[in-house]
């Protein structure tokens, strides 16, 4: 990890409008959390519901699409990134700097978030808060991936993404059977089905094979996004 290209890529990330979403978007969540904790008898009732419906499979993939596009696309779109280019820094150290750092802010916004919204909506069910914050960052772990690889190969990552994150994992990876088994939502529920033994909790994948599945995404994704920047050097050069 190379701590100045980890400073200004956070300098990236919180500089820019976009880095004010990173905030709100937990705290929409931890607010509506809040809500039902304070107007229902038994928000227990609604807890798994709202922590994977919405915390899942919209909160934690736009946070994951805002660390990691805001980690990288946006040098790429006003040609800072240029300046990294230069140097002599092996691109495999830019891509893994700039995802420890976006897995980094998911942790603290999107995982950590999770666990306090399990813990408000049943706070006597402190493995299932535990088990959601855990697979909330395996997820976001392979997002960033994706986003990254992403990032580098289209000007429009940041479209592309959204229409991704609430598409496929916000609708399709929760109510169609045959896109269950290829939604990073359901691979990540598996972890949590393991790591909890809440009744509502459910995944079409069995963890074997979400395991797989998250590490084989991940390491691709990343290595895209390496062997993409690698070739990104010589248009710029030419």
């Amino acid at each position: 990890m190379n701590m100045t290209i980890a400073r200004l890529t956070m300098a990236t990330l919180f500089g820019h409008r976009r880095g004010l979403l990173l905030f709100i978007l937990p705290g929409v969540l931890l607010a509506l959390c809040v809500l039902l904790a304070l107007t229902l008898d038994d928000s227990s009732d609604f807890s798994i519901s709202l922590l994977q419906l919405f915390g899942l499979a919209v909160i934690v993939p736009l946070v994951s699409l805002i660390a990691a596009t805001g980690a990288l696309s946006s040098e790429i779109d006003d040609g800072s990134i240029v300046y990294l280019l230069s140097k002599p820094i092996k691109r495999s150290t830019i891509i893994l700097t700039k995802a420890l750092v976006a897995i980094a802010v998911i942790f603290v916004l999107g995982a950590v978030p999770m666990f306090v919204a399990g813990l408000i909506l049943d706070v006597h069910d402190i493995q299932t808060a535990v088990a959601f914050g855990i697979g909330s960052l395996v997820a976001g772990i392979a997002y960033t991936a994706i986003f990254l690889a992403l990032s580098v190969i289209s000007g429009n990552a940041v479209t592309i993404g959204l229409i991704y994150a609430l598409l496929w994992e916000g609708v399709m990876g929760q109510y169609v059977d045959g896109a269950k088994t290829l939604s990073v939502q359901q691979w990540s529920l598996a972890v949590i089905n393991k790591l909890t033994d809440h009744p509502d909790v459910d995944s079409a994948v069995k963890l074997p094979l979400a395991t797989i599945l998250l590490l084989a995404v991940t390491v691709i994704g990343l290595t895209l996004a390496i062997t993409r920047l690698r070739s990104l050097i010589l248009s710029t050069a030419e």
